[in-house]
């Protein structure tokens, strides 16, 4: 019966393997590479702009990939395999960054190279993760990564003491309810309309015009409240910066590698 355990087990080895996915045979598709087809359009071309101005600023090369499924690996094998074959970065440099999205799985990978390991340190790695979160849930996957791009990018700018923004046509990006609205200010003006309506109750009382004073007040502080509103989410945020059209397109990666730093997070 050995043999044939043995045998057995060779088999399923041989047929496991036979399945696995040869991550390392993808190719790039650009800055952008969408392998599950869930980035829009209008965010896959502020990626490729923005990433571009990036690597002609600062050197550094940033690679957003998505795919529908991890088939079972652990998504920083992934993301290491893809990194390596690409050679994301500059070489002997190693300055380049990964960002891979698992679609059906929800998990999300930002794998950095050595060379930014200083500036992209894991902990700021895991909470740019943490931005893209609400928008992966509403499954604005091409929104998302432009959050991420302009954090990573900016970060590395600002570390060569340069800027970059993003196009002046990039999307806007919606902020979850919880981000937009301004309680504390709210509770605050809530608190303060009380004792002027309270105030000008007291003062109408005694046969005076107080009433009136109160109720201006009240007008007025109602009105810079919504006012305050409006700017604070009635816009839906979004970005600024100079539109980077006509700037030259993907030219490749480098040579770069990774040596293992970032984070990994779900949705």
């Amino acid at each position: 019966m050995k043999p044939v355990l043995r045998a057995s087990a060779a088999l399923v080895c041989l047929a496991a393997s036979a399945f696995a996915v040869d991550w390392k045979s993808y190719k790039p598709q650009g800055y952008v590479s969408d392998f599950a087809g869930v980035v829009d359009s209008r965010s896959r071309a502020a990626i490729d702009a923005y990433a571009g101005n990036v690597e002609r600023a600062t050197g550094a090369q940033m690679a957003f990939v998505t795919v529908q499924s991890l088939e079972g690996e652990p998504i920083e094998d992934v993301a290491n395999d893809l990194f390596h074959a690409w050679g994301v970065g500059q070489k002997n440099k190693d300055n380049g960054v990964m960002l891979l999205l698992s679609i059906g799985d929800h998990k999300s990978r930002l794998e950095v190279g050595g060379g930014l390991g200083d500036v992209i340190q894991d902990v700021m790695a895991g909470d740019i993760l943490d931005e893209m979160r609400p928008a992966l849930r509403q499954r604005e996957y091409g929104p998302a990564l432009l959050v991420a791009a302009e954090k990573i990018g900016s970060t590395i700018a600002q570390s060569k003491g340069v800027s970059v923004a993003l196009p002046a046509n990039a999307p806007r990006v919606r902020r979850s309810t919880r981000d937009q609205i301004p309680w504390p200010v709210i509770l605050f003006g809530i608190f303060i309309l009380i004792l002027i309506i309270r105030g000008g109750g007291r003062r109408g009382g005694y046969g005076g015009s107080g009433g009136g004073g109160g109720g201006f007040w009240t007008g007025l502080l109602l009105g810079q409240l919504l006012n305050g509103g409006r700017r604070n989410w009635g816009d839906g945020g979004g970005f600024g910066g100079y539109d980077s059209g006509g700037s030259g397109g993907f030219g490749g990666f480098g040579g770069g590698d990774s040596a293992g730093g970032g984070a990994s997070s779900d949705w």
